[in-house]
């Protein structure tokens, strides 16, 4: 078995909009899931001023993960992201950036290294900030207003909460990539991301009576 334990992951960090009026809404995806890491683990958050957010840390044995939810404003992101990272050394290919994706429909979830930033201005900041687009990301689907046959504009759609339906989806993506939490601090990448695209299996149909 191949660790990578230079390049695994050391600092998760969530992408929201903090308040209460923006917490149910497909934006804050992200804090969704760091808050569901975080709880997986025991662990909980304190706000850290100078990091520009709230903090968690969980220790396996020798390895420790830092979870981080950005107390700025979306577009400012990559403050709170470029101190704790190089507070505590960690590299942009230790970082995974958990946001919303409208190109993706609710349900999916995608891993991948790198890339553009398709408009997201959280994204964005971080890219900036770190000099690099070198870091890991976890897009988790929320749909798009258009191929939902909604008029909203994408800013107004993602500031609004999805449907029962759709936050399920939601939900149930999240919890396939919890599940690969574990590779990701061991920097087993190529596993955790065999793992989370594998396609769903179809159950088998029973065999026809006799």
């Amino acid at each position: 078995m191949n660790i990578d334990t230079t390049h695994s992951i050391r600092l998760i960090v969530g992408l929201g909009n903090v308040g209460a009026e923006y917490e149910a809404t497909r934006h804050n995806a992200g804090f969704w899931f760091v808050d569901a890491v975080a709880r997986k683990a025991g662990a909980s958050f304190t706000h850290e001023r100078k990091f520009h957010g709230e903090v968690a840390r969980i220790r396996d044995h020798a390895r420790e993960l830092w979870l981080l939810k950005p107390g700025t404003y979306m577009n400012r992101s990559g403050q709170a992201v470029v101190a704790l990272a190089l507070y505590y050394k960690i590299l942009p290919t230790q970082i995974l950036v958990v946001h919303d994706e409208v190109d993706l429909p609710p349900g999916a979830v995608k891993l991948k290294r790198g890339g553009g930033t398709a408009g997201h201005n959280g994204l964005k900041d971080i890219q900036a900030k770190l000099s690099t687009p070198d870091f890991w990301r976890l897009r988790l689907g929320v749909g798009h207003p258009r191929t939902l046959a909604l008029k909203q504009e994408v800013a107004d759609f993602v500031l609004h909460p999805p449907s029962r339906e759709h936050q399920q989806a939601i939900d149930e993506a999240m919890g396939r990539a919890l599940d690969i939490v574990p590779q990701l601090v061991e920097g087993q990448f190529e596993r955790a991301m065999m793992k989370l695209h594998r396609a769903p299996v179809a159950p088998e149909a029973p065999p026809p009576k006799p």
